[in-house]
């Protein structure tokens, strides 16, 4: 038998012998948590590769902001400076211009007054 085995048999009989319950479960959880390392499951395997390693890596793989497909580093430069030198800005329907600045003076007046305008 595992010590992990003969812990949980002990909480168990000390559970069903006891009237506090509660705490019988509380202590025999707090216990086996000490003295089974449980601190040690927690851990990453050690295969992982550390947060602080990945941070560093340069990522040469793109995506089109387009239609999603993968691009390499150079298309993907390539694709910004083509739409950054577009002479066909983006442009967006009257209507929804005036509802965009509508909701960003509702969201002001929100953040301003201590009630809610709308």
């Amino acid at each position: 038998m595992t010590i992990m085995t003969i812990m949980t048999t002990a909480l168990i009989t000390t559970m069903r012998k006891t009237t506090l319950k509660g705490a019988s479960l509380l202590g025999g959880a707090v216990a086996m948590s000490i003295l089974s390392g449980a601190a040690a499951i927690a851990l990453p395997p050690p295969e992982d590769t550390p947060e602080e390693i990945l941070r560093t890596e340069i990522i040469l793989e793109a995506r089109s902001p387009l239609d999603g497909e993968p691009l390499t580093a150079s298309e993907y430069v390539d694709l910004q400076a083509e739409l950054a030198d577009s002479e066909n800005p983006p442009s967006i329907n009257v209507e929804t211009q005036q509802l965009i600045f509508l909701l960003r003076i509702r969201k002001l007046l929100n953040t301003v007054l201590p009630f809610q305008v709308f």
